[in-house]
């Protein structure tokens, strides 16, 4: 949008200067032009004059006197003709039989036409003539050839000056037109970064409100209005749900140990009941954990600095953890693969996430199946990759699979709330990194964390 603003508004502003410069450099020569021809033929006038009066008494010196002074000096030649073409005077090295065709108009009673106005790159000499005599009687004829070298620089340097004029005017017509794309430019960057920033999901993001014309100015306040009311009604959100899961631990725990003290009671009709029973309170436990611990990588969203974890010592205590009920699902850890790299998030945080992911992969791959873990350092992230070879996602299941509450069909009536990778996405993201769910060929599923490392001081 700036080059398409500038494109236009320096467009514009070439368009006027040049609107104004062409009609002034025209003007310029023109007149310039007009003045050498209105000078020569005030020369001619009094030539014409003199030779009436010589042709008049006869007497031609002050004629010829005047005529090689003014060769002299001004070294342009004159030749002045008799009626019969007998030359009576000729300076310069200039012969009537060399201007022959305008002393024939002359004597014929005709007067030297328009010129056509002159240029800086303009050449040649200027043929001027006149009639001697009384208007309705010709005695003669007055030829002057006049230099245009000097008038053609007086227009160079005036053009000169003026295209300097429009230069200058074209460079200040530039730099208001950076400043008013600045101006108006400026405050849109600004609003657009505010609004990725929203979408990236920052909390607050805020936009200068005193920057650009009147119109963004209120743009941008509404802006600011929006971003709060979004982060006080995400706040709010996070809040219900860290308080309904907190406040619902007690009374769960209350019905943990009730339900717990009918065992003994059960009689054997009910078994099935009370372990069904006992399934469904461990679900509402677990559930109620995962909603607390979304709520709590929301609220660290953005947070303070952390010490940052070892991946690789952080992925291979999770793999050892996670290796017993692996056999027991019938499930193999394949050879990890784990360079050594510093991620900014918490050890802690990072552990809960590998918990995630190696739990889904046993609990979903199936048996026989291979779980993988990679660690992959770069200068920048470090890439975390935990892949398996079950029958994994279709297209359509992996982009909803990092949703909250999302389960899979076919998973409908196994264990777990369906919140567990939409924490693991949450709690990569508020530290900068990314997770990504990708299809393994020929099949299986992977998950791939890109994490943020800790820059060197």
């Amino acid at each position: 949008m700036r080059r398409r603003l500038l494109l236009v508004l320096l467009t514009f502003s070439v368009l006027a200067v040049a609107g104004f410069a062409a009609p002034l450099l025209r003007a310029t020569a023109a007149e310039r032009t007009q003045q050498l021809v209105l000078a020569r033929t005030a020369d001619l006038d009094r030539f014409a004059a003199l030779a009436d009066h010589a042709f008049g008494t006869g007497d031609t010196n002050q004629l010829r006197a005047e005529a090689s002074r003014y060769a002299e000096l001004y070294g342009e030649p004159l030749v002045v003709v008799d009626t019969n073409r007998v030359p009576v005077v000729e300076t310069g090295g200039m012969r009537a039989a060399d201007v022959a065709e305008s002393i024939d108009k002359a004597l014929r009673n005709e007067l030297a036409g328009p010129v056509r106005w002159l240029r800086p790159w303009s050449e040649g000499e200027l043929i001027r003539y006149r009639p001697v005599g009384d208007g309705t009687r010709v005695t003669g004829a007055v030829v002057l050839r006049a230099s245009v070298q000097h008038a053609t620089q007086d227009i160079a340097a005036r053009w000169a000056l003026i295209v300097a004029g429009a230069l200058s005017a074209l460079v200040v017509c530039g730099l208001l037109a950076l400043v008013l794309a600045r101006w108006i430019l400026r405050p849109l960057a600004e609003l657009r970064a505010g609004v990725r920033a929203v979408g990236a999901g920052s909390r607050r993001s805020r936009v200068p409100e005193d920057a650009g014309p009147p119109e963004l100015r209120e743009l941008a306040v509404s802006f600011n209005r929006m971003s709060e009311a979004v982060a006080d009604a995400e706040e709010q959100q996070r809040r219900l749900v860290a308080d309904a899961s907190h406040q619902l631990r007690n009374p769960m725990a209350a019905l943990r140990l009730r339900v717990d003290a009918l065992e003994r009671r059960i009689t054997p009709e009910g078994a099935r009941t009370y372990r069904s029973t006992l399934d469904e309170v461990d679900r509402l436990e677990s559930l109620l954990d995962r909603l607390l611990a979304l709520a709590t990588a929301d609220r660290e969203a953005g947070g303070s600095a952390v010490e940052p974890s070892d991946v690789a010592a952080v992925a291979a205590d999770r793999i050892e953890a996670w290796r017993p009920a692996a056999e027991a699902a019938g499930v193999r850890f394949a050879a990890a693969r784990l360079d050594h790299a510093e991620a900014d998030l918490p050890a802690d945080d990072l552990a809960q996430i590998l918990d995630i992911l190696l739990d889904n992969a046993i609990k979903y791959a199936g048996s026989a199946a291979t779980v993988s873990v990679r660690c992959e350092a770069g200068p920048d992230s470090c890439a975390l990759t935990v892949s398996d070879t079950g029958p994994g996602l279709s297209d359509a299941e992996i982009s909803l699979a990092s949703q909250r509450f999302w389960r899979a069909g076919r998973h409908r009536g196994s264990r777990g709330t369906g919140l567990g990778l939409a924490i693991a996405d949450r709690l990569v993201t508020a530290r900068g990194g990314a997770l990504r769910i990708e299809p393994v060929r020929p099949h299986g599923l992977s998950v791939r964390l890109d994490l943020p490392v800790r820059e060197e001081t």
